[in-house]
């Protein structure tokens, strides 16, 4: 692990939006990240006071304007919500910076091929976690083994709910769970399925339901959704099925690979045959030691989305995971589920 004082080559940046989830989870990351934090804003002159304060920042703004008049930045964090997120963008790539903002990148797809307008050559990268968590990269890596063989289907269980007015959702603007946790197992998918081609969304009256999801690749894809608010015991599930076994994720720390075993309808006797070649392996976060890798930063995966940006800005190469093209994709998804009421409604 490589801590901010380490790094030789540092980005100067400013986090617009300190609020409780800024705070708690993406201002932490930053002490592990080639970053320089040179200035705060808030429209809470208060709080981005403390907040600057605390992180040794002296510069505090109101305005976004008045910042980048007056900062040499490379690039700003926002944090602040969908409904704002396309405006700043677009102001912050105007004034030529790098982006990262946090989930959901907007209220629509239509705003986020604004934003792609506007990008040229910056790097803007969004923080879906679920796509850049540890586990998920592990999974990937796996699926692409010739051992598991062809990807055939993909599955999620995620403790969110479906809108049953979709069409009012889309047309007020409305900031619905769908929108900020349902774009999690999106996510998810977009990163091990790539583009879908078609969508149907089958609810149940208390608001959860499935997803099914066609891939442009002929891979298909499920996301179950058990409308469940609770979350000391909320089920988290990914899993990857092909020709030669399954890969799972439970609750982000343990990915197994389910490679079967050697078997013979009423003859074999035994399920843990000699060797090391078949069968389960199973990775998991080891807490008994107090290491960074195994904290909710790391585990979730805010920590890998914010270093692939930096990584990507330091490198001037545009990025693929979290990319504009790939949030779009990820928002077609979530409007497409909306307006499907059990019919196919069709990704271009």
């Amino acid at each position: 692990m490589v801590y901010q004082r380490e790094f030789d080559q540092r980005l100067k940046v400013a986090a617009v939006g300190v609020g409780s989830h800024a705070y708690r989870n993406v201002l932490p990351a930053l002490h592990h990240l080639p970053v320089r934090l040179t200035a705060i804003c808030d429209v809470n002159e208060a709080i981005a006071r403390r907040t600057a304060e605390e992180y040794g920042v002296s510069k505090v703004y109101t305005s976004t304007q008045a910042m980048y008049a007056q900062e040499d930045l490379d690039a700003v964090l926002l944090c602040v919500g969908p409904k704002l997120h396309a405006q700043l963008t677009i102001e912050a790539l105007d004034a030529g910076l790098h982006v990262w903002m946090e989930k959901p990148p907007a209220m629509r797809a239509a705003d986020v091929k604004k934003m792609m307008a506007h990008a040229g050559d910056r790097v803007v990268v969004v923080g879906f976690k679920k796509a850049f968590m540890p586990a998920t990269d592990k999974a990937c890596e796996l699926a692409a083994n010739e051992a598991f063989g062809p990807l055939s289907t993909i599955s999620s269980e995620y403790p969110a709910s479906i809108p049953d007015d979709g069409e009012a959702v889309l047309a007020e603007q409305q900031f619905t769970n769908w929108l900020g946790n349902g774009v999690h197992p999106i996510s998810f998918m977009v990163r091990a399925g790539g583009k879908a081609s078609g969508v149907y969304t089958h609810r149940a009256p208390n608001g959860g339901g499935a997803v099914i999801l066609e891939f442009a690749n002929d891979v298909l894809g499920i996301m179950n959704f058990s409308a469940w608010g609770g979350y000391a015991a909320a089920t988290e599930r990914y899993s990857l099925s092909g020709k030669n076994g399954s890969i799972v994720i439970d609750n982000t720390t343990r990915v197994s690979w389910h490679r079967g075993i050697p078997f013979e309808y009423s003859r074999t006797t035994s399920f843990v045959p000699p060797g090391t070649d078949t069968g389960s392996i199973v990775w998991e976060a080891q807490n008994r030691l107090a290491t960074l890798e195994n904290s909710g930063l790391f585990v979730q995966g805010m920590y890998n989305e914010m270093k692939y940006f930096c990584d990507h800005v330091i490198n001037g190469q545009q990025p693929e995971i979290g990319s504009l093209n790939f949030t779009l994709d990820v928002m077609n998804i979530y409007e497409a589920a909306l307006l499907s009421h059990g019919d196919r409604v069709a990704i271009e």
